[in-house]
């Protein structure tokens, strides 16, 4: 029975991979699709705006005009028809795995995709990946009928979604395979490695192989010249964790400035997006996604070092108004893009500053754009495998690892995992201590409350107590006023060493253990340290008892949560 229990999970968990994987494929393929044919019909992207050159009317009007109406369009959409009323993204299906919560209602889900997807096609300074991540999360989320019979299956069902949808769209199944496992799963599981690397493979060749997409990084490097230039590769990586922290940073204030403006919710993205067009009169390579202008700038960089960096500076603010006034988008395109520029700048500052030679600008560039999006999405080894899987250089790869490696360790001590963990941190899920203690914290004491103790009164006497103990076999009573206000606890040991006549209120405890409403499973943890007693009273925000937590109740409460996360994370097949 087992061995037949196994093949069929196997079974089911392989056919669930490959389904889901053709299905987020797929409409990875349709979602880009879309969104290239609108880029080129508003006349925002470059290729478009470079053949509409000689109708300067039209291009100034679809500049300022496009992001605004798109970002009115959004706003109205987030406002009405997505119940958090606001963008859904990575964040969103982190949570779902991590700490078991339930994704958007399909409704929510389907807007939520859409109002990206309509905020991209109008120009939003934001990013392709994010809102596919969260799709195919989505749609692997849909998976009902296997949950009910096979444990873990949703969350390896959202992470098998998210892995096709970066196969597909970067052209990488082993880097969407992992990017699944570090920043959605966050464990290797080898129950969840397979079906999710089925899920990255069917993505891979849905997309390559039946409709022929192409890399969006197909670039040819010769190899490296010098090995002092790994020197430099440790600098620009530290320089980049700096660049991400400032683009995360901004992000977060946007959004709080946002929240403080006297701007309807379903106006703000419109605002970002009017400002959006008025910059890009004078810059338009902040519109959109900016897929061309990275191509172009890592087969030959056409720009200068002043204008490197007017691009850099202008992409990091307009990408942070955008994501932070809710113009819905990502933020891994904006970071590739803002680590182009800064690694291209990087690469010609150093040939003209320093007296040696350098392997060009190539691996200055794409090390910049690795070593900024890699601290935040957090996805240190995504973004290696990334470079390798779409040039093929070793040297390359090496070159990025480095850089990736400073750039996290200094991001991390900066401003933490990534800015999805921030985003959730800020929305009361802190996933910076461990998954445990995001789930532990996500329990409430009050789920083991019991009524199972005796009460007496503050003035009753010492005496009746003692009968009352003797007669239940009991440690401790609990004392109540009349208004059922909790004011104490007396312990049997405490009265017989002092078995005096007078009133119980002389013998409560003054250091005397509580938990709160609002006390959770991670905090009683540490709570009852020290703790020696049958019971922890349960206290009201204004004194009155609700009831005792048992000790034992607490721990198993604990060991059940442990053991589930433990068994989960080293799970075979």
């Amino acid at each position: 029975m087992l061995v037949l229990g196994s093949a069929a999970r196997i079974l089911a968990v392989t056919l669930a991979g490959v389904t889901i994987g053709l299905a987020s494929s797929l409409a990875t393929i349709a979602f880009v699709a879309v969104l290239n044919w609108a880029n080129d019909l508003l006349l925002l992207s470059p290729s478009a705006r470079e053949a509409a050159s000689d109708t300067q009317t039209l291009l100034t009007v679809a500049t300022l005009c496009v992001p605004a109406f798109g970002g009115l369009g959004v706003g109205l959409i987030l406002a009405r028809h997505v119940k958090s009323q606001r963008p859904l993204g990575p964040a969103d299906a982190i949570l779902a795995v991590q700490i078991r919560e339930p994704m958007p209602d399909g409704r929510s889900a389907i807007a939520g995709t859409l109002a990206s997807l309509l905020a991209l096609c109008t120009g939003a300074s934001a990013g392709q990946y994010g809102p596919l991540v969260y799709m195919g999360a989505a749609i692997g989320a849909r998976v009902r009928r296997l949950e009910r019979r096979f444990r873990d299956i949703r969350s390896i069902a959202i992470a098998c979604g998210v892995a096709a949808a970066i196969s597909t769209a970067f052209s990488a199944p082993i880097a969407g395979l992992i990017f699944a496992h570090e920043v959605i799963l966050r464990h290797y599981a080898l129950r969840a490695f397979a079906p999710v690397a089925v899920a990255a493979a069917t993505g891979h060749v849905s997309a390559y192989l039946a409709f022929g997409s192409e890399p969006i990084l197909g670039v040819s490097f010769d190899g490296l010249l010098h090995s002092y230039e790994f020197l430099l590769f440790a600098m620009e990586g530290i320089l980049a964790a700096f660049l991400a922290a400032l683009f995360m940073a901004l992000v977060l204030a946007f959004g709080r400035t946002a929240a403080r403006l006297p701007i309807r919710l379903s106006l703000r993205p419109a605002a970002a997006g009017l400002v959006l067009g008025v910059v890009a009169l004078q810059v338009p390579e902040v519109l959109g996604v900016g897929q061309e202008t990275l191509i172009a700038i890592t087969h030959d960089v056409p720009y200068g070092m002043s204008e490197l960096l007017v691009l850099v500076t202008a992409k990091i603010l307009l990408s942070a108004l955008c994501v932070g006034f809710g113009f819905a988008g990502g933020v891994f395109s904006p970071a590739l893009l803002i680590g182009c520029f800064g690694g291209a700048l990087f690469g010609l500052g150093v040939s003209v500053l320093l007296p040696f030679e350098t392997s060009g600008v190539l691996p200055y560039t794409v090390c910049g754009m690795m070593a900024v999006a890699s601290p935040v999405i957090g996805a240190p080894l995504s973004t290696i495998l990334i470079v390798f899987e779409l040039t093929g250089s070793y040297d390359l790869t090496i070159a990025v690892m480095t850089s990736v490696a400073f750039a996290n360790l200094i991001g991390h001590k900066i401003i933490g995992r990534s800015l999805f963990d921030v985003q959730l941190r800020l929305r009361g899920f802190d996933l910076s201590h461990g998954r445990d203690r995001a789930i532990l914290a996500r329990h409430n004491v009050r789920e083991f409350l019991s009524q199972d103790y005796t009460t007496m009164h503050p003035e009753d006497h010492v005496e009746k107590m003692i009968e009352v103990c003797a007669s239940g076999r009991q440690g401790e009573v609990l004392l109540v006023d009349d208004d059922g206000q909790y004011c104490g606890r007396v312990r049997i040991t405490a009265v017989l060493k002092d078995p005096g006549p007078g009133r119980l209120e002389k013998y409560a405890e003054s250091q005397d253990l509580v938990f709160r409403e609002d006390t959770n499973l991670w905090n009683a943890m540490a709570l009852l340290q020290g703790f020696v007693g049958e019971a922890v009273p349960l206290v009201a925000k204004g004194g009155r008892l609700m009831g005792v937590v048992p000790e034992s109740a607490v721990i198993h409460g604990y060991i059940e949560a442990t053991r589930e996360l433990r068994r989960e994370e080293n799970a075979g097949a």
